[in-house]
């Protein structure tokens, strides 16, 4: 089965595959590279890297009026928690891994941290996405590291997303290596030119013997 991947600005992306869409980050509100409202995003299930509000963004909202389910490391469930039906939350941490009815989402490492108002919002984490019978890997906000081979080893991804706007995570050179290193034969860079702090020239970002997919807020591809 096909999927659609649509890249919503920032780190935030939307993956359907028939009946199932599935947004990952969906920081809208505030975001001046989004490309829709949150209130017309139309889910069926949220997946949260970690805890910082340009990635946590519009969860919340959305999860209440999709009664969507959401995906998140145990300290962002627990968060959330106070605001949604507990029913709807599905906690975990790096090295889990959650079946859902679209596949499954696993936790992996991120070199990161993770709060939120001043809580501690537990680890940062990347996730891996099955869905429609592949394989994404949205490796949050993070540093390169060297296990990001064991990543590509494990779950052998069809598409990585990868951070790349610098200071705050990889810049594109260390990305074009984790590129690289997880060896999904597809790259899609995130994170980058938001606000001034974050890089806008990503054209380091040449990681050898992976395609590089650049998309714009609202640009889509199928698998």
């Amino acid at each position: 089965m096909s999927i659609e991947l649509t890249f919503l600005g920032h780190s935030a992306f939307l993956i359907t595959s028939g009946d199932h869409r599935v947004a990952i980050d969906p920081f809208l509100t505030d975001n001046p590279t989004a490309s829709m409202k949150a209130e017309d995003l139309e889910v069926s299930a949220i997946v949260l890297t970690h805890g910082h509000p340009d990635h946590m963004g519009d969860a919340e909202s959305i999860a209440k009026k999709r009664l969507a389910t959401v995906y998140a490391p145990f300290e962002v469930c627990s968060y959330l928690g106070n605001q949604l039906d507990e029913a709807n939350l599905e906690p975990a941490n790096p090295g889990g891994r959650v079946d859902a009815p679209f596949g499954f989402v696993a936790f992996t490492q991120a070199v990161h941290s993770a709060s939120h108002d001043g809580r501690y919002m537990g680890v940062a984490s990347g996730i891996v996405l099955n869905i429609g019978g592949k394989t994404i890997y949205h490796a949050g906000d993070t540093a390169l590291f060297s296990d990001m081979k064991l990543i590509g080893e494990l779950y052998k991804p069809d598409v990585a997303i990868l951070p790349v706007g610098d200071r705050f995570t990889m810049g594109p050179e260390h990305a074009a290596i984790a590129a690289e290193w997880v060896g999904a034969p597809i790259a899609v860079p995130c994170h980058f030119g938001t606000w001034p702090l974050l890089r806008s020239d990503i054209s380091a970002f040449t990681p050898k013997g992976v395609e590089v997919r650049k998309l714009t807020p609202g640009q889509s591809f199928t698998l």
